[in-house]
């Protein structure tokens, strides 16, 4: 198991239900690509769900349509195709070629975490990239999803975009098949 993974489950219990795993290849097939190990690991882990009734990791072919994380990915690509032809700034990480954001967890309030995918690199050495909710401002932290989500909730690293009121004091994870 990834380690942050694994951390993860110490520091957040899974949900006791049994989990079903994606079927990643089929998954990767509609994708376009492979999704990185750890996110994958995540999934099976936990599913998608809710972590500090904040942070809402997105899940392919959630059955709570608004986590789904195919969904997710058309609409964001469709929004910033228009906002950046419209002229808000790219992130100087987008600049250059073959370089894309990819979600996979979003807020309550609308702030997005994407994985930075730069052309020709292998899905596990993208990292993360936090957006505000309705604005420009970005985030890039070196970490991938599940490294990233370990150090937000211990608080060993913290986002000026995500909300102060995250990470809770007592973790909690809630599946998005229990809304």
């Amino acid at each position: 198991m990834n380690a942050h993974v694994e951390r993860l489950t110490q520091l957040v219990a899974p949900p006791e239900n049994a989990v079903l795993r994606a079927d990643w290849a089929d998954v990767a097939q509609e994708f376009g690509t492979e999704l990185p190990g750890d996110y994958r690991e995540l999934i099976d882990a936990y599913g998608g769900g809710r972590f500090d009734g904040y942070l809402w990791v997105l899940e392919p072919r959630c059955a709570n349509r608004h986590y789904d994380l195919l969904r997710h990915v058309a609409e964001r690509e469709e929004a910033f195709e228009m906002l950046w032809e419209d002229g808000e700034p790219k992130p100087e990480q987008l600049q250059s070629s073959g370089s894309r954001v990819i979600p996979w967890a979003t807020t309550g309030n609308g702030e997005y975490l994407y994985w930075l995918a730069r052309l020709g690199s292998h899905p596990d050495e993208w990292t993360v990239m936090v957006n505000e909710a309705r604005g420009d401002w970005w985030e890039h932290f070196n970490f991938g999803c599940a490294e990233i989500l370990v150090q937000l909730l211990t608080g060993e690293v913290r986002s000026e975009i995500l909300s102060s009121s995250f990470p809770a004091r007592v973790h909690e994870f809630k599946a998005s098949g229990s809304f």
